[in-house]
């Protein structure tokens, strides 16, 4: 089969592996019709992570089952699927506590809890951006999607990760109707967590930062976009909050914020929530933050600290909520909202490529290259 797999430091290439196949009796073959590119993708694409070259990237994953294992009793062939990004297994304790992003069973790697695919550090399970994926603990982890998958792949693929992680960050949050929301970073994740929030029905949503064409897609859904190479974004924010600040905030950036001119500040966007939520707001983390960052240029953060104000937040009475999302909490609610309410979180989508068309789409991505917003993978499409 043809995969994207990871070959050192901001390569990747399109190659011929061994096909995916089953391996125990509750795995689950799936044919992927669509994989998105993600932006912790970049992570181990830019080199910062530990990924080993060879190994198939990809962890947002849709297509059509074509093989089930003997002891795979709901999921059927030809069904269409949607895989969280979390491996997990279903019966450990923190799987049956909705922590499946927290899985105790399908990481072997010691003082670990969480599996993925194709991602460093997060098991030994192959990516989806191939043309065939195994599926451990099939029954559990495919979402099996209604009739009009096979026409609206790109709405449905968007529940693997994004989506759902976009709504975990207002989950976090506590967004009630009514609230004001404040998001930094207008990256896909970010761009759900504005979508999310104004479904719950947030009263006024601000979407920070310098990039026009990420914020315009955020003007698109009725957000607030505001450009921080313009002036201080806290200052935006508490302009437009009367000077009180936004009662929840969002980060959806991680630790590779980077201020307007470029440079890389792995605590700024945390200290600018701090700033920017007001006392006793509720503040989200869900951009990626790594337990250490041997090439990272803040002293600090190489060994996975950051510099927060924590005497401001402190006084400020603020909450912080972080972790990565439990995507089987959200998917089949964000599920339903595509299919019995219209949503389209799609229109993040702004390229639909074929998969031999991975290395320009990642250099591309990677650079923030304007209009290059989400792009989605279709092994198989014709040219």
């Amino acid at each position: 089969m043809k995969a994207v797999v990871y070959e050192g430091p901001r390569k990747v290439g399109v190659v011929t592996v061994p096909d995916a196949r089953l391996e125990r009796h509750t795995d689950v073959l799936v044919r992927v019709t669509a994989a998105n590119i993600c932006g912790s993708d970049l992570h181990m694409y830019e080199g910062r992570t530990d990924f080993e070259p060879g190994r198939i990237l990809g962890h947002e994953n849709l297509g059509e089952v074509v093989e089930v294992g003997a002891a795979v009793d709901r999921v059927k062939v030809g069904d269409m699927v949607c895989m969280p990004f979390n491996v997990s297994c279903g019966f450990c304790a923190n799987c049956e506590n909705g922590l499946t992003a927290f899985c105790l069973t399908t990481n072997p790697e010691p003082g670990r809890a969480g599996a993925a695919y194709g991602y460093a550090g997060m098991g030994p399970y192959q990516g989806g951006q191939a043309e065939l994926l195994r599926v451990p603990y099939g029954d559990f982890n495919c979402l099996v999607l209604p009739e009009d998958a096979r026409e609206r792949q790109n709405d449905y693929v968007m529940l693997a990760d994004v989506w759902p992680t976009g709504w975990h960050a207002t989950e976090l949050a506590r967004v009630q109707p009514g609230d004001t929301v404040v998001i930094y970073g207008a990256g896909p994740v970010g761009l759900m967590a504005a979508y999310s929030a104004l479904l719950r029905n947030a009263s006024g949503v601000m979407v920070i930062d310098h990039h026009p064409d990420r914020l315009a897609k955020a003007e698109e859904i009725g957000a607030i976009a505001i450009d921080d190479s313009v002036s201080s974004p806290v200052e935006q924010v508490l302009e437009l909050t009367e000077g009180l600040g936004a009662d929840r905030g969002c980060e959806c950036v991680g630790f590779q914020a980077h201020d307007p001119e470029g440079s890389e500040h792995p605590s700024m966007t945390l200290n600018n929530l701090v700033k920017s939520v007001k006392f006793t707001g509720c503040i989200a983390v869900v951009g990626l933050f790594v337990p250490s960052d041997p090439i990272g240029g803040d002293a600090l953060y190489r060994r996975g600290a950051v510099a927060i104000d924590y005497g401001t937040f402190w006084s400020k009475g603020q909450t912080m909520s972080t972790g990565q999302c439990n995507v089987k909490n959200y998917n089949r609610q964000l599920c339903a909202l595509i299919h019995e309410v219209g949503a389209r979180p799609s229109w993040i989508v702004s390229h639909d490529l074929d998969l031999d068309d991975a290395p320009e789409a990642y250099a591309r991505f990677d650079a923030r290259d304007r209009g290059w917003t989400k792009v989605v993978l279709h092994p198989g499409k014709p040219g």
